[in-house]
């Protein structure tokens, strides 16, 4: 039996990278999955890519209204949902010195409130032992220079997981933050020397594949995780780690 047979899954921010893998592989393994974006042309790429089982949705999850319409598409098509995957998030460098009033609020306004809203707005189509599933960052733990406002923006998801991992006890529901490291995607397109000198600091000796946090993303989605809730469980080829 595939791992995920006949759930429903929700990823926002799915159309690249680390969480449109995740969707392919969900699906692969038996869930009928939505996906948002914010673009159409790659929101409908990403449909075509996933190819079965997947409904996109064009939307922003740091708009409120545009997760109200998300969820009502949700419960119209399929009534309930048994994974939820906050992915949307965004990254901003900048030194201290440099960070603007709008870049602080971007990144505060998706990573931070986005996540937390994306869950609350889900909480009534939520089932009973369902799994959420949060996409935080090393940059929490490696006090990464350039990164301030985007870790701290990211460091919320960590406070919210234990907390509602407590408040969500009674229905089973288990609730963790999944960290990658560098990973391969568009922001390493083509820029081979800055991959070669992040590799050098990572204990693996080279950057995480989205594949490889779409496995992990799978594992805390599904029974294989069951006794895991209240966790970070980072993916960073022991970047973070030593």
């Amino acid at each position: 039996m595939k791992k995920l047979e006949n759930k429903v899954a929700v990823i926002t921010g799915a159309t690249s990278g680390m969480a449109l893998a995740t969707a392919k592989l969900f699906v692969a393994e038996g869930a009928y999955v939505f996906i948002t974006g914010r673009r159409q042309k790659e929101l409908d790429e990403a449909v075509a890519n996933i190819g079965s089982n997947v409904t996109g949705f064009l939307g922003d999850s740091a708009n409120l209204a545009d997760l109200d319409r998300l969820f009502e598409t949700v419960k119209r098509e399929k009534g309930h949902i048994d994974v939820l995957y906050a992915s949307a998030g965004t990254a901003e460098y900048a030194p201290l010195g440099e960070v603007s009033e709008e870049s602080f609020d971007k990144q505060f306004n998706l990573n931070a409130k986005g996540t937390f809203f994306t869950v609350q707005k889900a909480l009534p189509l939520l089932r009973d032992h369902a799994s959420i599933i949060m996409t935080g960052t090393i940059a929490t733990i490696k006090g990464m220079p350039n990164l301030s406002a985007y870790g701290a923006s990211k460091a919320g998801l960590l406070v919210y997981a234990k907390v509602w991992t407590n408040e969500l006890k009674s229905r089973g529901i288990r609730v963790n933050v999944l960290s990658p490291g560098p990973i391969e995607t568009a922001a390493f397109a083509g820029r081979e020397e800055m991959k070669q000198q992040v590799s050098s600091q990572i204990p693996m000796g080279r950057i995480g594949q989205p594949e490889e946090i779409a496995t992990t993303t799978l594992f805390l989605a599904s029974a294989d995780s069951s006794f895991i809730t209240g966790s970070e469980i980072c993916v960073d080829g022991g970047m973070a780690q030593v």
